[in-house]
């Protein structure tokens, strides 16, 4: 499929304890399909700095936007105005309403079992324990992902998790929300809660945490399904202004 003015850029923002090589796969998968893909580097060290980093990289972009988040970026991609956004892409990620707070949802059901034990440092932040990545963060990648995973994870600032948020995109852009039903960190009775709440378009998988490491070819789908129906939007639009 090759890239037309219509096909949105796809902008991808990686959660807690990963940065932007978490969608290495998706990225490839992506780029192979004709869409331009820009990872946001957010740095995890408050809400405010990842929705200005957000931002940032947002401006460095033109035209129409996918927006997707991973995890505890899904309150991120939502507190972003951008009118060039045309979608949200929630893959297994925490969308908290307005008023809430990460914690407030991510803590909304009862743990797994499997889920590690996360509590902050002296500096106010949380890192994820190496047993973690194969037990609960991403038990279904292999183990050079997992190996890899935790030794470049990016610790969360307990104020990201603490920050109540504004109102979320989700409430006036089109969503789509990727469920993982083997998720350990995230129960997955708290992503269905969302995205029922969110209204969102809604394809759920038996997948854990992290799709993007562990089935990324089920997060393309969702990615370009959402990119299809901002180029169906977008012609309709453009067809309309020409009448």
């Amino acid at each position: 499929m090759m890239n037309s003015s219509q096909d949105p850029t796809m902008v991808l923002v990686h959660g807690a304890w990963a940065d932007g090589s978490s969608w290495m796969e998706v990225i490839l998968r992506l780029e192979e399909k004709g869409f331009e893909v820009t990872c946001a580097p957010i740095p995890l060290t408050s809400f405010a700095d990842d929705v200005s980093a957000l931002t940032r990289a947002i401006d460095r972009t033109r035209g129409p936007l996918v927006l997707a988040g991973h995890a505890y970026a899904g309150a991120v991609i939502g507190a972003v105005y951008e009118e060039r956004v045309k979608a949200l892409v929630y893959v297994a990620a925490l969308a908290p309403d307005e008023g809430e707070t990460v914690g407030q949802v991510f803590y909304r059901n009862q743990p797994h079992p499997q889920a590690p034990k996360l509590t902050p440092d002296q500096y106010g932040f949380i890192w994820m324990p190496k047993e973690g990545f194969r037990s609960a963060f991403s038990q279904h990648a292999s183990e050079a992902q997992i190996s890899v995973s935790a030794a470049v994870q990016r610790p969360i600032a307990l104020e990201c998790i603490q920050t109540p948020v504004p109102r979320p995109a989700w409430r006036g852009k089109p969503s789509w929300y990727l469920i993982a039903e083997e998720d350990r960190m995230i129960n997955p009775e708290t992503q269905h809660f969302m995205a029922e709440r969110m209204a969102a378009t809604t394809r759920f998988f038996s997948v854990d945490h992290t799709p993007l490491l562990s089935a990324p070819d089920k997060v393309v789908d969702i990615l370009v399904e959402a990119a299809r129906s901002v180029r169906v939007n977008q012609s309709l639009r453009f067809s309309r202004s020409s009448a």
